[in-house]
């Protein structure tokens, strides 16, 4: 993997109007179960004394306000859990349900998907998830979408062997483009949903998000897919 600078977060008083966003200043004095990102950069390597315990780690890249990671945590507590996620708020948020939820197994960090190798040692993570990338629809910015190949090259080095990648999507690109990046990678398509709410999910307990009881609702289909490293 190609060496490049960490991901430097803008100083606070770079913000714009600090004192209007309230969520700024919560996370940053929150505590457990948040991490602001210099903790979180602090945490390399030191992930079991973060959680206090050795356990499989597993790893939502984009929480938004919670639901998945919650209600995943409370329902493997044997697992260590990570929600990563860029926005002040949505971090407070999801702090909020892991504290309603009694999950001493999670913890929400403020901090951009980009830069994961920031964060994890190679082999490190059980099981990435990712709930409802931001879609990009047009071409022209296709740039911006996660699901390209210096990412997912990222994702499968910090994979443990036989760990797992689950996507979750509406957007059929992200599909396409998960699957089109498979061949020549260490990674194989396991499991695989074109409507996850009328054919249900690849995989057992799937929790549902916020932005896919919004599409349910809608009548709109919500993809998944479920791949895992082979070695």
């Amino acid at each position: 993997m190609a060496e490049r600078p960490r991901w430097r977060d803008k100083p606070l008083d770079a913000y714009s109007q600090p004192d209007l966003n309230p969520f700024l200043k919560q996370h940053l004095r929150y505590g457990p179960p948040v991490l602001t990102a210099a903790q979180a950069q602090a945490a390399y390597g030191r992930w079991p004394e973060v959680f206090g315990r050795e356990a499989p780690l597993h790893v939502e890249i984009g929480s938004g306000n919670g639901f998945f990671l919650a209600g995943m945590a409370a329902a493997h507590p044997a697992w260590s859990w990570l929600g990563l996620e860029i926005r002040f708020k949505r971090v407070v948020l999801t702090a909020r349900k892991l504290d309603r939820a009694g999950c001493d197994n999670a913890r929400i960090a403020r901090y951009d998907v980009r830069y994961l190798d920031d964060l994890f040692r190679p082999g490190e993570v059980a099981a990435f998830y990712m709930n409802h990338p931001d879609p990009w629809p047009k071409d022209r910015h296709a740039k911006h979408r996660l699901l390209r190949a210096p990412f997912l090259d990222t994702l499968c080095e910090l994979l443990a062997p036989g760990g797992e990648l689950r996507l979750k999507t509406d957007a059929p690109w992200n599909v396409a483009a998960l699957l089109e990046l498979l061949p020549g990678r260490p990674l194989e398509l396991i499991g695989r949903s074109e409507d996850v709410a009328r054919c249900g999910a690849p995989w057992e307990g799937d929790v549902v998000t916020n932005y896919q009881s919004k599409f349910d609702r809608k009548g709109q289909a919500v993809m998944a897919v479920r791949v895992r490293k082979t070695e």
